[in-house]
């Protein structure tokens, strides 16, 4: 059983940036993890994803020069930069399938199991 935890979310303007956190209870280092966001009335999307060993990162088109994804034992960051009103939602850690390739295969939600309860980013212009 793994527990996440996000936090970090928080009300910036436009160009501002913010490092998000995720801590896990329970095993995530042989595990993919993930950052997804949703904002409302759309769909979650994925963001980015980091592979068992940190690795590998996978980032969506729009947040890849200003995005990046990391991980130190049992917490997974990700730090956002040069934010953009479309970056708001909540966003939400998960852990993927364990040793799972990341790539445009499985940036789906359905290929992560366990999720945290989401922390909002609002983005003011």
């Amino acid at each position: 059983q793994v527990h996440l935890v996000e936090s970090g979310g928080g009300l910036v303007q436009t160009g501002d940036s913010l490092r998000l956190s995720c801590a896990a209870s329970g095993s995530i280092s042989d595990y993919p993890m993930g950052w997804f966001r949703q904002s409302p009335g759309k769909e979650r999307e994925f963001v980015v994803s980091i592979n068992w060993n940190g690795g590998r990162t996978y980032y969506t088109d729009s947040v890849e020069d200003r995005f990046a994804i990391s991980r130190a034992r049992n917490t997974v960051y990700l730090q956002m930069n040069s934010l953009k009103s479309d970056d708001a939602g909540v966003y939400y850690c998960a852990r993927g399938r364990m040793y799972m390739a990341i790539g445009t295969s499985t940036a789906t939600a359905d290929n992560f199991d366990y999720w945290g309860q989401g922390t909002q980013v609002t983005v003011s212009s």
